[in-house]
């Protein structure tokens, strides 16, 4: 919960766009500053307060103990003008709250966290357990001295500038290891535990089986993501309370999954019990990966409580991501997050070009040219499959003529992929011209190097014949300029000379250029492969020089005193 707190009228009102905002993530602290910042310090994760900065400091000093526990906190002015990560940067999140606070509001981030200032991800903010030395290494990584990593499973790790060897080192491991003085230990959630208990069976029993099987195996407990055992068991109270305690989820199997997991140590009991040969190692192994802790028994007498280890693969990580149609300001926040969180970027040249900007130091990016398409989707998978966090992008929305088709194709399920929306060059072009899209529509490629021509003719011709709005894209380049006419022409059968059709060059970018003319009108040789085309169905009209597809509401043919 993100707590509120504002001492003035121009605080209260960024205040509540906030509450407006987040209303399930936010509660607003009424009453005197100083008692609502000790409320909302001892009840929420983080705080935004709308007060001087000195104020803050002054109210929040007495409070503050250690920085892995204390909230994060952020700050913004009078003024709406900046929103200031004040303390627990990272530890708190106030960092990422502040990006966040800022994007609401129309402010400028302030965040004066070393490696933030420098686009490098932090250690501790990697989303995995560290231990050691945090600062010491993270020093070392600001002052480019060579920090290695050792992996010993692969993870999708954000971007790092990594070497090969180095005095300092980042080791990615389960094990129950010390870190040593110039060393900094990730934990993976990379161990599953499988449980199995009797009916009853005490969560001291339990969870003393699980602990003294990870210590004996030399593994971390902290590497541990999840308790998984059978349906049957979902409710058993040592089996909760003890996943509880460890502050994982309890994941649970039907019986007739687990029974076909093949495991080392079947039995007969919980066989009858259940209905499944094995609990502990089929619903750790149900997970995939490697059994390191076969079935235990707990020491009590009778043993009530059993369960299993099995370390499971890093699963990579595809991001594919859309830009938008290219003004930086319709790239998605999502999309921006992205694209810092990948340690590999794939994509067209020119495209990595717009976003180099926010490309994370330690990102290895894979760049190439036109045409290139069905190997950049070959790559982007191939390194996910590695256990990377991989991000491909592509213009407008990926789905859309972009890489999450041939991406998709190439995936399977051994991978995580993400969708990121993006803004459609279609939907850039439609608001540019007005409100041509206001009613059915469809966007069709013209370009017949994948698709042949007597398919596209096809379409275009079946678009006429239902009267729907009709976008082109990729309409004419110097090797195809006999496609856009023909097309032109299919419509024509269809619909009258004067039919208004918006054309829109780099729509959203710098240079950006838009001009609305209609089918008969209409000059092909002026539009070219950066443009898009937007033909109007019977009912669009030119209202104001805006070109308007109407929904064709019943009251818009009313007479005007009964609308």
């Amino acid at each position: 919960m993100i707590g509120l707190i504002s001492a003035t009228a121009a605080g209260a009102a960024a205040r509540d766009r906030l509450a407006a905002a987040w209303p399930d993530r936010t509660r607003v602290y009424e009453g005197p500053a100083g008692e609502a910042v000790r409320a909302a310090f001892a009840e929420c994760d983080r705080l935004v307060c709308f007060l001087a900065t000195g104020a803050t400091v002054r109210l929040l000093a007495p409070l503050l103990g250690d920085k892995a526990a204390d909230p994060g906190v952020v700050c913004v002015d009078e003024g709406g003008r900046f929103a200031v990560s004040l303390v627990g940067g990272h530890g708190g999140g106030a960092n990422e709250l502040a990006y966040e606070v800022a994007q609401l509001l129309g402010a400028e981030p302030v965040v004066t966290t070393a490696t933030d200032a420098v686009g490098l991800a932090g250690l501790d903010t990697l989303g995995l357990p560290a231990e050691g030395a945090v600062a010491a290494v993270s020093r070392a990584l600001l002052d480019g001295e060579p920090v290695a990593l050792e992996a010993e499973p692969a993870w999708p790790l954000p971007p790092v500038p990594f070497a090969e060897q180095g005095a300092y080192t980042v080791r990615l491991t389960d094990r129950a290891v010390r870190p040593g003085p110039r060393e900094v230990l990730l934990r993976p959630p990379s161990l599953v535990v499988g449980v199995g208990a009797s009916r009853g069976a005490p969560v001291e029993e339990v969870l003393g089986l699980i602990e003294e099987s990870l210590r004996e195996a030399g593994l971390s407990v902290r590497s541990v993501a999840e308790l998984a055992t059978v349906d049957a068991k979902s409710e058993e109270p040592g089996i909760v309370a003890a996943a509880g305690r460890l502050g994982v989820p309890l994941v649970t199997y039907p019986a007739d999954e687990l029974a076909a997991v093949a495991v080392p140590n079947p039995s007969d009991a919980p066989l009858a019990a259940v209905g499944t040969p094995s609990v502990a190692e089929a619903a750790a192994l149900r997970t995939g990966g490697e059994l390191l802790v076969p079935k235990r028994k707990s020491a009590a007498s009778p043993a009530m409580a059993t369960c299993a280890v099995v370390r499971r693969p890093g699963r990579g990580r595809l991001a594919v991501v859309g830009l938008g149609p290219g003004a930086r300001d319709l790239l998605t926040p999502r999309a921006a997050a992205e694209l810092r969180r990948a340690s590999v970027l794939v994509g067209l040249d020119q495209y990595v070009d717009q976003i180099r900007d926010l490309i994370r130091p330690g990102t290895r990016v894979l760049e190439s040219g036109l045409g290139a398409e069905e190997e950049r989707a070959r790559t982007a998978v191939a390194e996910a499959r590695k256990g990377h966090a991989v991000a491909l992008i592509g213009s407008g929305d990926a789905g859309v003529y972009a890489m999450a088709s041939p991406a998709l194709a190439e995936a399977s399920d051994d991978i995580d992929v993400v969708g990121v929306p993006g803004v459609t060059a279609a939907l850039a072009a439609g608001a540019v011209l007005g409100a041509p899209l206001g009613h059915d529509h469809v966007s069709i490629s013209l370009s017949d190097l994948h698709t042949p021509w007597e398919v596209i003719e096809r379409r275009v011709r079946a678009a006429a014949e239902a009267d729907i709005v009709v976008t082109f894209y990729n309409p004419r380049s110097r090797g195809r300029d006999w496609q856009l006419p023909k097309a032109l022409a299919v419509l024509s059968d269809h619909r009258e000379p004067g039919t208004p059709v918006g054309v829109v060059r780099n729509a959203s970018r710098p240079d950006e250029s838009a001009r609305l003319t209609t089918l008969a009108g209409l000059d092909p040789a002026t539009v070219d492969m950066m443009t898009v085309v937007t033909v109007g169905n019977t009912a669009t009209r030119n209202i104001a020089g805006r070109m308007v597809t109407p929904r064709g509401y019943r009251w818009q043919h009313a007479p005007e005193g009964a609308r």
